[in-house]
């Protein structure tokens, strides 16, 4: 199995749950650990949100040890309240620290804060370095390809996180201006992949076994980031780890599992952020589990009604 190293940090294997706003909560990390996840990467959290307290980042800082080893993102663009914060949430239980520089939503690019910091690599080195000299664990950073296509500077980023003092960097293959549309630029990798020493990981367009491994054999970097392609699909990480020991990728599970899953997410969703928010946000994620499934348009027309756990398992019955 190959590993990937990240600071003192090794993982198992080198196949990582991208951070995702509202999906990468602890029920859907616990399930992706389960099935194989060399490393868990957690929803971002605003700098600004645990200097003041807000008590919506509370909930977001809970890690189970049943899941380490965690990467606990953290967004925000002012060197001193990242790095502060940085050190104020040390002693969680979190293994490595990432610092955003990818999210492409327009409230958080206005503020300067996530991609829009790939406009400014000075600031970039300030901030990455000032995190570095507050903690004693890895820190890292997750880029783009560039702001947009007239500004591909991904390399000339992952040089400066190197410099600064960054233990690895993860790299989307897409632009800020395409969001998540368009394909990939796997390219973009394998660039930064020859201008660093350190850890690179390759993100986009991993959607199965295959994908992965040929963005491996194409970019060479050293780990799989799968964001989207987890969506609904905890079972990616165990058909990665399953296809790299034996080639063969395993049968996809059957509908019962698939139910199981579900009203195990839910239960857990309930457990993690009681009956009302935890029902209403499995709502999504059974339409990302039935999708293409038989009866799947006809559920997915229903399932925002569903206000229970038991209602949500009457639901399941009709596929």
């Amino acid at each position: 199995m190959r590993q990937c190293t990240i600071g003192n940090v090794k993982l198992d294997n080198c196949y990582i749950l991208g951070p995702m706003a509202g999906v990468t909560d602890l029920p859907f990390r616990l399930l992706c650990k389960e099935q194989g996840a060399g490393l868990m990467c957690m929803e971002m959290i605003s700098a600004k949100g645990i200097l003041y307290q807000n008590k919506n980042t509370e909930s977001l800082l809970a890690i189970d040890p049943k899941e380490m080893p965690v990467s606990l993102q953290l967004f925000g663009s002012d060197p001193k309240i990242v790095s502060e914060m940085a050190k104020q949430i040390e002693d969680r239980p979190f293994s490595i620290l990432d610092i955003n520089m990818g999210c492409p939503v327009p409230k958080i690019v206005k503020n300067g804060e996530g991609s829009a910091l790939m406009k400014q690599p000075k600031r970039v080195y300030e901030l990455v370095n000032a995190v570095v000299k507050a903690i004693q664990k890895p820190v890292t950073v997750k880029i783009r390809k560039g702001f947009d296509e007239e500004h591909v500077n991904a390399v000339e980023i992952a040089k400066i996180a190197e410099e600064a003092g960054a233990c690895a960097v993860a790299v989307h293959g897409r632009t800020r201006e395409q969001y998540y549309s368009g394909k990939a630029d796997w390219e973009i990798i394998r660039k930064v992949k020859e201008a660093v020493q350190i850890p690179v990981i390759g993100n986009g367009d991993v959607t199965s076994a295959e994908k992965a491994v040929k963005m491996q054999k194409m970019t060479g970097c050293d780990g799989v980031m799968i964001a989207r392609g987890a969506q609904g699909n905890p079972w990616i990480f165990s058909e990665l780890t399953a296809y790299e020991k034996t080639g063969e990728i395993p049968a996809r599970p059957d509908i019962q599992e698939v139910k199981n899953t579900m009203l195990r997410h839910a239960s857990l969703q309930i457990q993690c952020k009681g009956a009302y928010i935890g029902i209403r946000e499995m709502r999504k994620h059974v339409a990302w589990y039935t999708k293409g499934l038989h009866g799947a348009a006809k559920l997915r027309e229903k399932i925002n009604t569903v206000e229970s756990y038991e209602e949500l398992e009457n639901l399941l019955t009709s596929l």
